[in-house]
């Protein structure tokens, strides 16, 4: 039945391009204040385009706590199943700005990779999608209900859509979820991740003077909140990679001896290929557990930033009354965002040295996903995507986190099917981001074959 869907896919790829480029070209950064106005620009874009392109009639911007989003439907038979669509349109920054080779926001085509942010993560997977949906629409129709939810604020905590799914699982109601927002783990090796870490953000903030000092002058008696920060980092998390938190590692759900084997078997197949394209010589860490055990299936403690004191050029002797470091734990199945903040606030504040207050502030946070690989609706995917590839479908567990995947598990009760399309070297959230052009189309034959497969 998708034979005339395909060959519409296959006979639209200039404009199923330049449709891309068009959303690309949109600098939809969330967490930036001055581009809320591109990520709207960007949600009435897709809704528009919805409408007037991929055959929907009723897409419109939906209003969220913070940013909006853009939903859509198309019901055509209450006895067939009711696949919810989920894609994201807003993107990272793009600094350092220096590293682009290639202007962000201008989509580059280079052989065949298109370099531009948020091409892959995730306007490039998400267009592939809704192209799938107009190459059946222009030609077979669908077999499937479909809803279409997009959200613009996936990149900065997706406080917004949590909210409406919450308030709105009628509406939302689906058997399954279809989610092009993850990667494979090479080329040509079509991958589906079963399992997601989840996540808790927060900013630790220490406070110690009233002000700046001199450090001439109250130097060895005036605490030091750059010091108490390091310091209490460094209790965090050893030298090890152990995370010091009490009760943390107890909340894990266990592997089988079977997700064990999967795990050290990719973690020798991949490892050595994952080493070069960071430009690492080794993976620290917990060294009793295999490289992609530590990477998908236990919580980690990552610094990603610190703020404080000078840091201009010259020299200022100063001992800063504040500093600030913002610090994320991804999470392992089994494990709760909420409790993890409440064990970490704790500890922080136990750990406080002499003279400095300490405080944490939750920023985001989600929780981890795990399907089970003998859901009936991964093997459709897997036999749908496998065709495209000509090639066995590799079961994997994600060390990113995508919350909306879990809220979406908790309320609407669907499963997600996360079928990738990005490649290990992508440069995901880095400057010199591409997606490999041939896998955006190989995306909507896949798509066009799944809801072709489900709806039969």
């Amino acid at each position: 039945m998708s034979n005339a869907a395909l060959q519409y896919a296959a006979t639209h790829t200039d404009q199923h391009l330049e449709h891309l480029k068009e959303l690309i070209r949109i600098p939809s950064i969330s967490g930036m204040s001055v581009h809320h106005p591109d990520v709207r620009r960007a949600a009435e874009w897709l809704a528009n385009h919805l409408n007037t392109c991929i055959g929907f009639t009723n897409a419109r911007v939906v209003e969220g706590i913070a940013l909006p989003m853009v939903y859509a439907e198309r019901l055509i038979d209450p006895a067939k199943p009711t696949v919810l669509v989920y894609g994201h349109f807003d993107v990272q920054p793009i600094d350092p700005i220096e590293l682009w080779n290639t202007v962000p926001f201008e989509p580059t085509l280079v052989g065949d990779n298109l370099y531009a942010r948020g091409a892959v993560d995730d306007k490039g997977p998400t267009m592939a999608a809704l192209k799938a949906l107009e190459s059946l629409l222009a030609t077979d129709g669908l077999h499937v209900n479909i809803k279409v939810l997009l959200e613009g604020e996936e990149e900065s905590g997706g406080e917004s859509i949590s909210d409406y799914v919450a308030k709105h699982p009628t509406e939302l109601a689906c058997d399954y979820v279809l989610i092009l927002d993850t990667g494979m783990v090479g080329k040509d090796i079509p991958t589906i991740t079963h399992s997601l870490r989840g996540i808790t953000y927060v900013e630790i903030t220490a406070h110690g003077a009233a002000g700046d000092l001199h450090s001439g002058g109250y130097g060895g008696i005036a605490p030091n909140p750059l010091q108490a920060l390091a310091w209490v980092l460094a209790d965090l998390k050893g030298r090890d990679g152990r995370i010091n938190l009490p009760g943390l590692y107890e909340m894990v759900r266990p592997l089988t001896p079977a997700d064990k084997a999967i795990l050290d078997r990719q973690s020798a197949e991949r490892g050595p290929d994952m080493l070069a394209a960071a430009g690492l010589t080794s993976f620290p860490g917990e060294h009793q557990y295999s490289a992609m055990e530590r990477m998908t299936s236990r919580p980690t403690f990552e610094v990603h930033g610190i703020i404080g004191g000078f840091i201009g050029e010259g020299s200022k002797t100063v001992i800063p009354a504040e500093a600030k470091a913002k610090v994320s734990l991804r999470l392992a199945p089994g494990q709760n965002s909420v409790k993890v903040f409440d064990i970490l606030k704790q500890r922080v504040s136990e750990l406080a040295p002499e003279g400095v207050t300490m405080e944490v502030v939750w920023l985001n946070g989600g929780e981890p996903l795990l399907l089970p690989l003998d859901a009936p609706v991964l093997k459709i995917a897997a036999a749908a995507y496998g065709a495209e590839f000509a090639a066995p479908v590799e079961y994997v567990r994600g060390g990113g986190s995508i919350p909306v995947a879990a809220l979406f598990d908790s309320t609407l009760h669907a499963p997600s099917v996360m079928l990738g399309f990005g490649l290990p070297d992508d440069n995901v959230h880095a400057p010199n981001e591409k997606f490999h052009l041939p896998y955006y189309y190989a995306a909507i034959r896949s798509c066009i074959r799944f809801l072709t497969a489900l709806g039969a």
